[in-house]
């Protein structure tokens, strides 16, 4: 196999493409959350709490809180259940309110008002999750508005997969300088099929020989971040668990990045292309431009299908595995002996399921690659002169 040499170069824009998109992602993902919810907490009182509300339930399992509970954003990452003890990792809170900036650990939120230097954390109604003022309940008030800027779940396991990304690939770059027409070996031989095959059957064939590299930072970016995330979010423990590719505000900041360099990138012919659209009867163009008009919609809604394709294909896989784990739950409420006998097929469908997503996994990174290269494509293509 022919050695891909990796140039310094090459590497620092391609780290540099991929903090970026990372940081935004992050900032996005922080400012939107109206959906993360708080796990329960040692503190006695907040048990108390989670009891009372149990008992409002009449003790029964709610498959959809627990399954939300594990999809959504969140303010903690929970680690582990051992009895009545939670053991959470409770992250920083970062607040901006009336151009004053408050910092505190998310365990502060862990009282019977769940609230703390006036700013309380909704347990109820659809702005669950949310950070509002105490008091304003998310409605609105004469209260400003409460930016949140917190560094919650999805965004520390995005600092923690961009790290080791980062990691990865500086190892891998300073191996090719140093180890120079030598084949590959370690995790250079893991990587260079994945390239390869990125440059190759992605790149070359969507976008074609001429143009294809000043793309590849993005394309290698973009596949090896959402393979990296979409594998560590089948872990069940830390530092794996968390939902960041079935983060709609994630999805979105990628899609936005294809968006934008497919619109910049674009050229005269693809341009001409779309106000007069070659093959179209005159009457479709005139007087009422509405081919124009369909075509500047598709290329809005190309990157919005780029969003909730991955959004969704990850989300519904998580949601199918513990549906599965709910199972066991809800027949052994009914009966115990019906409990155990339903484990039995829950447990050998969720774990077919785990080893479906490992190919989703890759599914999902390549077609969302393939998408973005096909969009780059037809941007930059040159008209055919006969």
């Amino acid at each position: 196999m022919t050695a891909i040499k990796i140039s310094v170069a090459f590497v620092g824009r391609l780290l540099l493409s991929f903090l970026f998109a990372i940081f935004l992602a992050g900032s996005i993902s922080a400012a939107v959350q109206d959906k993360t919810i708080l796990v329960a907490a040692s503190d006695s009182a907040f048990e108390q709490q989670e009891q009372s509300a149990s008992h409002k339930e009449e003790g029964k399992f709610n498959a959809g809180e627990m399954i939300m509970e594990h999809v959504v954003d969140n303010h903690e990452w929970h680690v582990a259940e051992i009895g009545s003890l939670h053991l959470t990792i409770p992250l920083p809170i970062i607040l901006l309110y009336e151009s004053k900036l408050y910092t505190f650990c998310s365990s502060r939120f862990h009282n019977e008002t769940h609230s703390y230097m006036g700013f309380k954390l909704e347990q109820e109604g659809p702005h669950k999750g949310k950070i509002v003022r105490d008091g304003d309940h998310g409605s609105v008030t004469e209260h400003p508005a409460v930016y949140d800027f917190s560094i919650t779940k999805t965004v520390l396991a995005i600092l923690m997969s961009s790290f080791l990304l980062i990691l990865i690939f500086v190892s891998v770059a300073r191996a090719y300088k140093r180890n120079r027409d030598k084949a590959p070996s370690g995790i250079q031989s893991l990587l260079e099929p994945l390239i390869i095959f990125i440059r190759d059957d992605i790149a070359k064939s969507s976008i074609g020989e001429k143009k294809y590299e000043k793309f590849m930072p993005f394309l290698l970016t973009v596949f090896f971040f959402i393979f990296f995330n979409n594998l560590f979010g089948l872990i069940p423990f830390f530092p794996g668990g968390a939902n960041v590719t079935g983060n709609i505000a994630v999805t979105l900041v990628m899609a936005v990045f294809t968006f934008i360099i497919t619109t910049v990138s674009g050229n005269k012919h693809y341009w001409v292309d779309i106000i007069n659209t070659p093959g179209v009867p005159w009457w479709l163009k005139l007087p009422l431009p509405l081919m124009p008009i369909v075509e500047i919609i598709g290329i809005i809604t190309k990157p919005f299908v780029l969003m909730i394709r991955l959004f969704a294909n990850i989300t519904a896989g998580h949601i199918i595995v513990l549906g599965f784990i709910s199972l066991i739950f809800i027949f052994g409420e009914m009966n115990a002996a019906v409990g155990y006998g339903v484990s039995v097929f829950s447990v050998a469908f969720m774990i077919f399921m785990n080893l479906l997503e490992l190919l989703v996994a890759f599914i999902q990174a390549y077609v969302f690659t393939l998408l973005s290269a096909l969009y780059f494509g037809l941007a930059t293509i040159e008209p055919e002169h006969h």
